[in-house]
């Protein structure tokens, strides 16, 4: 069963798979009159045209598939389901005699929305205690969520099977099952929805005295697995689809795509209307010109093909038309009708059998012309399915050189029909996506490229995914920056998630912006300073005091006006902290030109290799405020992997803490392993290669390329490090750490840092040798060190007083490591032991005691070994490392 409705201005379809008496107006709608009023106090405007369909079969406890434009929207099922909790005699057979709502939404932000419009309406009803589940990694977390009393519950799919590990017996009162955005979960995460849905079936059918169980899937698409899912787990549903592309797909309409050039497309179209007497068909070839109809038409004409037209200059009117059209067919002639798009609505056609696209359609416009076929969309089985060998319609896509900029969305659509796509058509979209990439040229860099090194839907992005080396490679880049190659202190001042921030790089000596801040502060201290501007520029840096500190801001946005002399809200940017906010314009200071000579400090700053958990593309709140409180205001130390004009991208980050009563420095976290202990951030090792992979063709200001005197000539073409391991920084010199009687012990980058380009010991890069990755720990009388070499073959190790160097083959590959230790060893008294996956080799001390470090020289492939280092029962500080 499919119709057409008409409901208030203009003409909206749907298809249904069995009839619905729509409720149009709210009044008359199947909800409990406190949702009624509820829905009304927040001046509610629906029901919408799906709405209408959608609930009274939800209301009704039905299964229900909906597919619509407003497919994404929770109010098509929050008020019929909550209305249906309402109904305490339908939970009879339950505990506590009320039933469980589980709603999956495709991510947490969505969830997050479903639960808001819940608490919401929740008031115009009795109080079922909604619930947002999200859950991460922790299995701690999962077990701690309590649902007794909980009747709706808010999750995503991995959450879910989460908290089902801690909870199975949840299922047991498991009465509605909602599926929101279905064809999102289903092509994201198709495997866990249907374990989900396995599990729901097999917790249903063991329950006592009948509950209700009922399964809700709404979406903006069909999706291929929605016939399994009302045929496995679904009591005959009503579907309801009011988008017409979308019902052709449930329809089982066939979708072709034929290839020509441009000037052989009559030659393509007589070649598909090649017609025989036991095929009759009803062609409509549609074109979107009155000069291309003519054309057809005559060509069509001259190879005696009987073809009418329509078009808004031609004489022959509306029902002449459809009336011819209809004695036609019956009459056992093929039917070709020629026309342009705005003449099929007053046509009124339905029963085509075949659509031609003469010209390339949008999207919408495509929608509207397979609506010419819908009596002959296939009709649903019993079992929920469509036979998939038999089609009674038929749309072709005349694609050719020239075809416009719809392609996209056409080949996005064609995707998810299942459709043959032709190599052609792949090109085109290419060309078509490259040119918008072209105009967005001017757009900022893509965010998410930049902080995950992924954008999943870039064609609906409406940022840039490639270098602009005009706006990337920016003037005024802060002095820090550039000096620096490898190692800083940064201080994050705008927080904007988890893995970006703005803030400032911070010299350890003398902070050129620390003592501008400080002269700045001074200045307008002295109240004949303090001048207000009477009107602001764009693009023009002010001064700013708020409280008892004072800013350099820039004016980024000036809302249009009439009068010269009026004060208004400007958008301004703190060009030293990064954020924006908006100030009156009589606000702002004169800011002097000495004040001016500084670059603007403010650096994005992005941590790399994590990402959120389970393919999100935003980062939980929970997760960005965790690391906010952490991070804010505090000096940190970091390494520079890559930058780009003013982002830096650094790993590790790290906050190191001072123990002044045993005057050791240690780490206090890493900004990565915090947020990866959250549960809610993962590994995402191939981050800085795709940076580096965007950069390519770019020259960018790696750390390793600004400063040509931190590297040798002819280092250009490194080796890569095998097995890199973790930085260290140092607070004071060596010296000190005997001189002063305080001990600094090693600030670890401990985090498993991604392959990145060394400057290697200059015999190693003329030998085209590996470094080995060496973990080391002591005791009293001895130092070991581990070598992590496979299959080690002519291994040789030398030892002296103060030096050892250890090589050995493994495969292809030649390792060296030639070492400088900080004390003095007895060599003869030293030994190396050779075994299958690693070289151990035992450093007999000449001075008993503990060595505060085991080199002179900082050595990124040498780390300590938490594992076996043992604490000296005299110093027990040493126990950090």
């Amino acid at each position: 069963f499919q119709s057409f409705q008409n409901l208030g201005e203009g003409k909206n379809f749907v298809f249904l798979s069995k009839k619905i008496e729509p409720s149009s107006l709210l009044k008359t709608a199947p909800l409990s009159d406190g949702l009624k009023k509820e829905l009304a106090q927040h001046k509610f405007s629906g029901p919408s045209f799906t709405e209408s369909y959608c609930w009274p079969p939800v209301a009704w406890g039905y299964d229900v598939v909906a597919i619509s434009h407003q497919g994404n929207d929770p109010l098509l099922y929050i008020p019929p389901v909550l209305t249906f909790l309402q109904l305490k005699s339908a939970y009879q057979a339950l505990p506590h005699r009320s039933g469980v709502s589980l709603i999956v939404c495709p991510g947490w932000k969505k969830a997050q929305l479903v639960f808001d419009l819940l608490k919401m309406y929740n008031k115009g009803c009795r109080d079922f205690h909604p619930m947002l589940v999200i859950l991460g990694q922790n299995k701690e977390a999962a077990s701690r969520v309590e649902t007794r009393g909980c009747e709706v519950i808010v999750t995503t799919p991995h959450s879910l099977l989460r908290l089902l590990e801690h909870k199975s017996w949840l299922l047991c009162r498991l009465c509605h099952l909602v599926l929101d955005e279905i064809e999102v979960l289903f092509s994201d995460t198709t495997e866990q929805v249907f374990t989900i849905l396995d599990c729901y079936k097999k917790a249903t059918a063991g329950a006592r005295g009948n509950p209700p169980h009922q399964i809700i899937a709404v979406g903006t698409q069909w999706n291929k697995h929605i016939p399994p899912l009302m045929e496995e787990f679904m009591n005959d549903p009503y579907i309801v689809i009011t988008v017409v592309e979308e019902a052709a797909i449930c329809g089982n309409v066939q979708q072709v795509v034929q290839p020509c050039m441009n000037n052989s497309k009559i030659a393509a179209l007589l070649k598909i209307l090649d017609f025989t007497h036991a095929n009759l068909q009803k062609v409509l070839v549609f074109t979107d010109s009155v000069n291309e109809v003519e054309m057809i038409h005559k060509a069509l004409k001259n190879n005696s093909i009987v073809t009418l037209k329509k078009h808004k200059e031609s004489k022959c009117n509306v029902s002449c038309v459809s009336e011819r059209w209809r004695k036609m067919h019956s009459s056992g002639t093929p039917v070709v009708l020629v026309l342009t798009d705005d003449c099929l609505e007053p046509l009124g056609i339905t029963d085509a059998t075949c659509v031609i696209h003469f010209s390339f359609p949008s999207l919408r416009i495509f929608g509207q012309r397979l609506q010419s076929m819908t009596d002959n969309f296939c009709t649903l089985r019993k079992d929920s399915s469509v036979d998939q060998e038999h089609t009674n319609a038929k749309s072709v896509i005349l694609l050719t050189e020239n075809s416009p900029c719809h392609a996209p969305e056409i080949l996005g659509y064609l995707k998810h029909a299942e459709a043959e796509i032709p190599q052609q058509l792949h090109d085109l979209v290419a060309r078509v996506l490259e040119s918008e990439e072209d105009e967005k040229f001017s757009r900022p860099l893509c965010a998410s490229l930049k902080t995950i090194g992924i954008c999943r839907n870039r064609p609906a992005c409406p940022d840039r995914h490639r270098i602009n080396v005009s706006i990337d490679m920016a003037q005024n880049i802060p002095d820090e920056i550039i000096k620096t190659p490898e190692r800083v202190m940064i201080l994050p001042l705008h927080i904007v998630h988890a893995t970006n921030y703005f803030g400032r790089i911070v010299e350890k000596e003398k902070d050129q912006y620390t003592i501008l801040a400080e002269e700045m502060q001074n200045y307008f201290k002295v109240p004949g300073h303090k001048i207000f501007v009477n009107s602001v520029e764009k693009s023009t840096f002010y001064g700013l005091c708020e409280g008892a500190l004072c800013h350099r801001v820039q004016v980024v946005d000036i809302p249009a006006r009439e009068e010269e002399d009026f004060v208004c809200k400007v958008t301004i940017k703190y060009i030293d902290e990064g954020r924006t906010s908006q100030v009156n314009s009589d606000q702002l200071l004169h800011l002097p030109a000495a004040f001016q000579s500084l670059s603007p400090q403010a650096v994005e700053f992005v941590v790399c290799r994590v990402k959120p958990i389970d393919n999100e593309t935003e980062w939980n709140p929970e997760v960005t405020d965790h690391i906010r409180r952490k991070i804010k205001g505090r000096l940190h130390h970091a390494k520079i992997v890559h930058t780009l004009g003013k982002t830096a991208w650094v790993d590790p980050v790290i906050k190191v803490s001072s123990l002044s009563s045993v005057k050791v420095w240690i780490n206090e976290y890493n900004i990565r392993s915090e947020i990866l202990s959250t549960g809610l951030g993962t590994d995402n090792p191939e981050h800085l290669a795709e940076i580096q992979k965007l950069c390519r063709h770019v020259q960018v200001s790696h750390h390793a390329e600004n400063l040509e005197h931190f590297i040798k000539e002819g280092t250009a073409d490194l080796e890569k490090v095998s097995s890199p391991q973790d930085m260290s920084i140092e607070e004071d010199s060596p010296e000190n750490c005997n001189t002063s009687g305080k001990i600094f012990l090693d600030v670890l980058f401990s985090d498993d840092v991604a392959q990145t380009e060394e400057a290697e010991d200059s015999m190693l890069h003329q030998h085209k040798c590996y470094h080995p990755e060496i973990k080391w720990f002591q005791d009293n009388e001895t130092v070991t060190l581990k070598v992590k070499i496979p299959s080690a073959a002519d291994a040789k190790c030398e030892f002296s007083k103060e030096k050892v160097v250890f090589s050995a083959r493994s495969g292809e590959k030649l390792y060296l490591a030639d070492l400088e230790l900080q004390e003095s060893v007895f060599a003869e008294k030293s030994t190396c032991v050779i075994k299958d996956t690693e070289a151990v080799i035992v450093l007999a001390k000449e001075k008993q005691g503990a060595w505060c470090k085991l080199l002179k020289k900082k050595n990124i492939h040498v780390s300590l070994d938490f594992e076996h280092w043992e604490e000296p029962e005299e110093e027990s500080f040493f126990s950090v490392g």
